[in-house]
């Protein structure tokens, strides 16, 4: 199986998350940048065989799904937070 550049598998990853979860480009971009200020991907920069087209697969959907978890709980939150009646005043 042949390796991608760095730069070439985070494109990847940002082009699988469009195709399969029909995120705008925008959303996307902004989903691998923040996972590279999170330092997700220093694995990847330091081991060339990580970088496959099937390894961006894999962390295209771990991402969505990290995304779509977070999300889940900020409107958890939210909910239980308009049900106790609002932010609490200092």
């Amino acid at each position: 199986m042949s390796t991608l550049t760095y730069e070439a598998f985070l494109d990847e990853v940002t082009t699988l998350l469009t195709e399969m979860y029909d995120m705008e480009d925008d959303a996307a971009i902004k989903l691998v940048m923040q996972a590279q200020d999170a330092e997700y991907f220093v694995i990847h920069d330091d081991k060339p065989e990580l970088r496959t087209l099937e390894q961006a697969k894999t962390e295209a959907v771990a991402l969505y799904k990290a995304r779509q978890n977070r999300v889940e709980t900020q409107q958890k939150q939210q909910r239980a937070q308009h049900q106790r009646g609002g932010p609490k005043k200092r």
